[in-house]
């Protein structure tokens, strides 16, 4: 199974290696990095980075989703994003083909990235916050990450209350995935996001990577973000994030071992090393 992730050319066969998505937070206060890269240079540093160390996939956001946080207005999440995307699609490098993902649940935004030279759409609501972002898509005709979520980043944490976690999560997914047909959608265009973190207990976001295959079995390229994020420091007794990275890339490995197809990342340089020799073991 392949997919073309448009105006980039690059096409991705899953399932033959693990494909990194580096992140870029454009914002003041994600959990781990706000504040590190909101500025068009920093941003561009940044991306250049990801570039050298072989990132796959850069996903630029401007609205942090940390637990707890608050909505910003659309003209300030538009003001964040699509700059750097235009910048990035300005160099005299890779960075004017590299894919580039626009991490949104706001349809407006999504639109406004994708014509300054975005090419998939990652919402972390599963197009339910605007729903109108499905039809959106189907025109644009680009790939989006449907994600799973309970609530909203500021009340998630207070929805963790599942009785089948894995099953819930795929019932989810097949909503999901039928509203995204419905509105036209081509289900090769449909990536799927487990969601860690996000309305997750410790011991469930556990439970996703240990059954990241029952997921697998819906059929659909999966994308897994378990990146410095806080059952990794519950493990590790490590309460700053930024020093996670190697209890991650312990994450990643499981999530290659459960088939995941594509890692959202913030230390591409380690994690990149780490997918390809778990790629040479597993795949």
């Amino acid at each position: 199974m392949t997919q073309k992730i448009i105006r980039q050319n690059q096409v991705f066969e899953w399932g033959k290696q693990t494909y990194v998505m580096g992140v870029l937070n454009v914002t003041p206060d994600s959990f781990s990095d706000g504040g590190e890269f909101n500025t068009l240079d920093a941003a561009l540093t940044q991306a250049e980075k990801m570039l050298t160390a072989g990132v796959d996939i850069i996903d630029i956001g401007g609205q942090s989703t940390r637990p707890g946080s608050e909505q910003i207005s659309l003209d300030e999440e538009l003001n964040r994003v699509i700059p750097v995307v235009e910048l990035l699609r300005s160099q005299p490098n890779e960075l004017a083909n590299i894919p580039l993902s626009i991490d949104t649940t706001r349809a407006n935004v999504a639109q406004a990235a994708i014509e300054a030279g975005a090419g998939l759409i990652n919402d972390i609501s599963g197009a339910t916050f605007e729903p109108e972002m499905l039809s959106v898509v189907a025109k644009l005709g680009v790939p989006i990450v449907l994600m799973h979520i309970r609530g909203t980043p500021k009340t998630m944490q207070q929805l963790t209350d599942y009785e089948d976690l894995i099953g819930e999560i795929s019932q989810f997914f097949q909503e999901r995935i039928q509203a995204a047909k419905t509105a036209g959608i081509d289900p090769s265009n449909i990536i799927l996001d487990p969601g860690i973190g996000f309305a997750k207990t410790f011991e469930q976001n556990l439970e996703i990577l240990r059954q990241l295959p029952q997921l697998k079995s819906l059929g659909f390229p999966l994308l897994v973000g378990p990146s410095r994020k806080s059952f990794i420091g519950h493990i590790l007794n490590q309460s700053d994030p930024q020093k996670r990275v190697w209890g991650t890339a312990a994450a990643c490995v499981a999530a290659i071992v459960g088939s995941g197809d594509i890692l959202r990342v913030h230390d591409v340089q380690e994690m990149v090393d780490v997918c390809r020799v778990a790629d040479g073991i597993y795949r």
